[in-house]
C-alpha cells in the first residue's frame, strides 16, 4: 500500500513544478515514475502516445493511466482492478490539486499586480524554462521504442514523422485523418 503514498508524492512534485503544459511535465513524470520501475520505458512510451490521442490534457490521461498499472506492476497483491481504479483516482486528483491551488491563491493577486515589475519578472524567467523542458520532453521521446533499433527503421520513422510535419505545416489536412493514416502505414512497413 506504500505505492499509493509514493504515487502521491510524485504527482504532488510534478503537479506543482510541471511548468508549460504536459509536454513540458513528461521529463518529470519519466524521472519520478519509469526510473523507479513502476512502468517501463515501452510503457511510458505507449501511454504518451495513447494521451497524445485521447482527449484531455498529457498530465490528466498518463496520471490516470499510470495510477492504473502502478500498484500491480509493484505487487502481485494490487493486481485487481478495485486497486488500479483507486490508483487511478488518487493519481488524477492529486496532479491537478496544485493547478487548482495555484489558481484559487494565485490568480487574485496576479490580476492585482499584473504591471508589476517583480511579476512580469518571474513570468520572464518562466518562459525559457518552459521551452527547456519541452525540447526535453522531444528528446525523450526520440528513443528506440519509437523509431526503432535498426537503421531502416530509423529512416522510415524520420521520414513518416517529416512527411506528418510538412502535411500538417502546408496542407489543410485534419490532424485525425493523420494519426488515422499514420497508424494504417505503420502496420504495413513495420
Amino acid at each position: 500500500m506504500t505505492i499509493y503514498l509514493k504515487l502521491i508524492w510524485s504527482y504532488l512534485k510534478i503537479g506543482f513544478f510541471g511548468f508549460g503544459g504536459g509536454y513540458a511535465m513528461l521529463a518529470l513524470i519519466e524521472n519520478e515514475i519509469v526510473t523507479p520501475g513502476w512502468i517501463t520505458e515501452q510503457m511510458f512510451t505507449d501511454i504518451v502516445a495513447i494521451s497524445q490521442m485521447t482527449p484531455g490534457p498529457v498530465g490528466i490521461n498518463s496520471a490516470t493511466y499510470i495510477g492504473y498499472v502502478a500498484p500491480a506492476q509493484t505487487s502481485a497483491a494490487l493486481s485487481s482492478p478495485i486497486f488500479g481504479i483507486l490508483g487511478s483516482l488518487i493519481c488524477t486528483l492529486v496532479v491537478v490539486l496544485p493547478s487548482f491551488l495555484l489558481v484559487r491563491y494565485a490568480g487574485h493577486y496576479i490580476s492585482r499586480h499584473h504591471n508589476s515589475v517583480a511579476l512580469q519578472g518571474i513570468f520572464a524567467g518562466l518562459r525559457p524554462v518552459v521551452i527547456g523542458m519541452i525540447a526535453s520532453a522531444a528528446l525523450i521521446l526520440m528513443n528506440e521504442e519509437n523509431f526503432g533499433s535498426t537503421s531502416p527503421d530509423i529512416i522510415k520513422s524520420i521520414a513518416m514523422a517529416a512527411i506528418a510535419l510538412g502535411l500538417t505545416l502546408f496542407t489543410k489536412i485534419h490532424p485525425i485523418l493523420l494519426i488515422i493514416a499514420a497508424g494504417v502505414i505503420g502496420c504495413f512497413i513495420f
